[in-house]
């Protein structure tokens, strides 16, 4: 199925911040980015996702927080003001 059937089929570019604990250091915090298009509001690739870290991987989650792109529109378009070059 392509982006654009899965986006009209409520499916939207999904980014997820997923912050665990090292399992040697558990005071220190990693940070790790996931991205997919998941079906919005159920996030059900997410979920397997997080399902599979809790069950296989050693770092603990802390938080996760999630973010995704709303419904299909025309691509942003801007005028540049100006353009700088940096030697």
């Amino acid at each position: 199925m392509s982006d654009l059937t899965q986006m009209l089929d409520d499916f939207r570019l999904t980014t997820a911040e997923i912050l665990y604990r090292l399992p040697d250091h558990p005071d220190l915090l990693q940070s790790y980015i996931w991205q997919s298009l998941d079906r919005i509001p159920d996030l059900p690739r997410l979920t397997r996702f997080l399902d599979f870290w809790e069950r296989e991987l050693d770092g603990p989650l802390h938080s996760v927080r999630v973010a995704y792109v709303g419904i299909v529109e025309p691509a942003d378009w801007r005028q540049v003001d100006a353009l700088f070059t940096l030697h």
